[in-house]
């Protein structure tokens, strides 16, 4: 998939990246080898690998689901500026 300037120039704004127009030449070209690398890799054949999340077979621990504060209160109200009864106190903003 051959890509021009007028191309990359849009992929780079989508990106929000600015390019500089004497650089949309090269990377133009560097994109067209990055997705003739992926082209390659299409012609892999996967049809007998099964689907997996992780290249090693590990079983993760499960814990148990239960709704808890985390049990660290006073750790977190030491970092407040202004607490009150256990709460974080904020100016009021209702009129």
């Amino acid at each position: 998939m051959p890509l021009d300037k007028a191309t990359v120039a849009r992929i780079a704004t989508l990106a929000r990246i600015r390019v500089p127009e004497g650089e949309l030449e090269g990377l133009a070209a560097e994109m067209e080898k990055i997705i003739g690398w992926v082209e390659q890799l299409d012609e892999v054949n996967t049809d007998e690998v099964p689907p997996m999340a992780s290249v090693v077979d590990v079983d993760l621990p499960w814990r148990a689901d239960k709704v808890s504060d985390g049990d660290c209160r006073d750790k977190v109200l030491a970092n407040a500026p202004d607490k009150a009864e256990g709460f974080f106190a904020v100016p009021k903003v209702i009129e």
